[in-house]
């Protein structure tokens, strides 16, 4: 009996779905897909539903300059290079080396005005290896450069004084009036009844400060925090939150947008 490995079968399906016109281009196989779920619709369906929030819920126009951190393998990358025109600048960073490699090669080389740089920062889970602390770490960009910032599950895997050093480089890229989408997992009275009631998708039962976690060997894992911890540093950091919190399903609410619950800030 031969016995296949999880990278064999993932090889071969790869190879399958790209005979039959499954995967195109500008889909990574599902083998390298280390940002999200392994599985090609739910790749697109991805990228298709944030670039909705994007124009929907960030007024996002065609040519603007978006800064995305954490782009990990492009997943919320490709919806956007069928939307922002010529004019349009796209920098997007993250500490994975393989899904910057895979975005330079398949969308930068289409693509001229979207560029991808590795940033080389210590995450326990991702980047165990990093040079830098995320605590410490500067964006590689100027001063008022960009008009939309976002961040789609980097803060559901950061610690507190990393994640506070990045607010604070978010605030001062983006321009006056300038908006950022940011995702998280909050924690609050009615995320909190669920989690305890067992209806939440993360077993939240580490608790440490200002946060919550899975794992206490690797918190980074996934991180939960308290939302009012959250609301704070916006104001710390010069930025407002613009209407409602869009929240998700992830602790098993009923009504919500999307998986990760959702904050839209303004630069003031």
């Amino acid at each position: 009996m031969v016995h296949l490995t999880r990278n064999t079968i993932l090889l071969v399906k790869d190879t399958v779905d790209l005979l039959l016109g499954r995967r195109d281009s500008l889909t990574p196989p599902t083998r390298i897909m280390f940002d999200g779920p392994r599985d090609i619709s739910t790749f697109k369906n991805n990228g298709d539903e944030f670039l909705q929030h994007y124009i929907r819920l960030c007024d996002l126009k065609p040519n603007e300059q978006i800064l995305d951190v954490g782009c990990g393998i492009g997943r919320k990358t490709v919806p956007l290079t069928r939307y922002l025109d010529e004019n349009a600048r796209y920098e997007g960073f993250d500490i994975v080396k393989m899904g910057i490699n895979w975005c330079r090669k398949r969308i930068s080389t289409k693509y001229p005005n979207f560029n991808f740089q590795l940033a080389d920062v210590f995450n326990k889970k991702y980047n165990p290896d990093g040079k830098y602390k995320a605590s410490e770490f500067k964006f590689p960009f100027e001063n008022h450069s960009f008009s939309f910032v976002v961040l789609g599950s980097v803060f559901t895997h950061m610690l507190t004084e990393d994640m506070e050093n990045y607010f604070s480089e978010i605030s001062r890229v983006l321009k006056k009036d300038g908006r950022c989408l940011i995702s998280f997992f909050l924690l609050n009275t009615e995320s909190l009844y669920l989690i305890n009631e067992k209806k939440s998708t993360l077993d939240l039962k580490y608790e440490t400060g200002k946060y919550r976690s899975i794992s206490s060997i690797n918190p980074e894992e996934a991180i939960c925090y308290d939302e009012s911890f959250v609301f704070s540093l916006y104001e710390k950091y010069g930025m407002k939150i613009n209407g409602p919190i869009h929240y998700g399903s992830w602790c098993g609410r009923r009504d919500f947008l999307s998986y990760q619950d959702i904050i839209i800030g303004r630069k003031l």
